[in-house]
């Protein structure tokens, strides 16, 4: 996303005040609630995806949309008059790595509209003080620029250590006292502190169990990614450019997405010093790194004439495993491949869509495994990344064939049958969809 498409998508006075923003980083806002008018709630509301999954109430988007002036016109008469109430969100769990989950919570249409133009105001106050270092749910930014940085950083030559980084459970560890005297330091709006409050302030239905947390942001909320950016741009961001960078011996990278981010180091001094500093640093606000996926280790390049075929050993980051190889030269620069956990759990999904959908059309299976597999190739399509790709693509393969022969015919089918089902309805293969070098 271009800055040009952000502004189109804004609003002239959203435009306004990201202006004032960048001009006055110091500057405290003090009239911002009249920015969330109908207008604004019916823009959050078209952003609302035409499938989301419905809230406690079982209201679609479509459903809202039928009288969508008369419905937002009553939303925003409760929020003037202060009579607006979140209603509680209903958690789901998605499956992870290794048996475990996500919990995910979804909010009604009503709440998701405002959160949407909540995070649009909010948005606009804070995207112009965050740090180059932040990659995550911002606008304009992405996963591959944060890869793209940390490439470009090691390729330099400028990192020797890593400290790879885990913060466990971050979305339910946020302190909510802090987050909000952080807010306040940027937004003196009390209307608008409290829309933020009730938003945070939510019952959680979980199944037949209900419960009121008093910590945390609601992972699956349009607002959370905002607000964990709002977090950690103080206890992590600021903290590490203020008062880290300048004690460095050498030069230090600090790549962040989200609740997710890695610090390269020039210096081993550095690297330690950080590392110990980070803990108490983040025991201040309530987040605990994690002991067993955290970790500082040396990643510096090998040495031409190494003997070794390999390098050190690699870290993972934003679904990849960094590493070090040589190329046709003989020479050592960073390289991406699919992290073996994601690999395995794109194979198994795969596998398992292949299993429930084996009875519909071949062209209608060939069709959905075409769109998964372009999905996968979007993100992980990277430079040098072609191995595991064309691993997933065997893969597929072999559970489609084994699906289709289980639809019933007398005889297995052969590979030679398969194949030709394959000329009929190709599979894509792995290309590079996006250069980080």
């Amino acid at each position: 996303m271009t800055a040009t498409s952000i502004a189109q998508d804004m609003s002239p006075k959203l435009l306004e005040v990201m202006e004032r923003a960048k001009r006055s980083p110091q500057m405290r806002f003090s009239s911002l609630a009249h920015l969330i008018d109908e207008e604004a709630l019916k823009r959050a509301y078209h952003r609302i995806r035409k499938d989301a999954a419905v809230g406690v109430d079982g209201v679609t988007k479509e459903h809202y949309g039928e009288a969508l002036e008369r419905n937002v016109a009553d939303l925003h008469g409760r929020m003037k008059a202060m009579r607006y109430r979140h209603q509680p969100v209903r958690r789901v769990h998605i499956p992870k790595d290794k048996g475990r989950t996500r919990p995910i919570a979804i909010s009604s249409v009503e709440d998701k509209i405002v959160q949407g133009a909540l995070r649009d105001v909010l948005e606009a106050v804070y995207e112009p003080i965050f740090s180059d270092r932040s990659y995550g749910f911002r606008p304009g930014r992405s996963a591959h620029e944060a890869l793209r940085t940390l490439d470009h950083a090691l390729d330099a030559g400028e990192v020797s250590w890593i400290l790879e980084a885990d913060i466990e459970s971050f979305f339910d560890s946020v302190d909510r006292k802090a987050l909000m005297a952080m807010l306040q330091e940027r937004v003196a709006d009390s209307s608008l502190l409290r829309l933020v409050g009730k938003c945070l302030h939510v019952g959680i239905l979980d199944g037949e169990e209900y419960s009121e947390p008093t910590e945390g942001t609601a992972q699956g909320s349009s607002l959370s990614p905002l607000l964990g950016n709002i977090y950690l741009h103080h206890v992590l961001d600021q903290w590490f450019e203020r008062d880290e960078l300048p004690r460095m011996e050498g030069k230090a990278h600090l790549i962040r997405y989200a609740d997710d981010f890695v610090i390269g180091f020039e210096k081993e001094n550095d690297a330690k010093r950080v590392w110990g500093a980070l803990r108490s640093r983040f025991e201040r606000y309530g987040l605990r790194l994690h002991p067993e996926k955290t970790r500082l280790l040396p990643f510096g390049r090998p040495e031409r004439r190494s003997p070794d075929r390999k390098g050190p050993k690699g870290f993972d980051f934003l679904g990849f495993t960094v590493y070090w190889r040589r190329t046709r030269t003989k020479a050592w620069r960073p390289a991406l491949k699919t992290r073996t956990a994601r690999l395995r759990r794109a194979i198994m999904a795969a596998a398992e869509w292949c299993r429930s959908h084996r009875h519909d059309p071949v062209k209608e299976q060939s069709a959905g495994l075409a769109r998964r597999l372009n999905g996968h190739y979007n993100y992980f399509g990277v430079n040098g990344n072609g191995s595991s790709m064309k691993l997933l693509l065997h893969q597929v393969k072999r559970a489609w064939k084994k699906w289709l022969s289980r639809r019933g015919q007398r005889r297995p089918l052969s590979w030679e049958r398969f194949n030709g089902v394959l000329q009929l309805y190709p599979l894509p293969t792995p290309t590079i969809r996006v250069q980080l070098w």
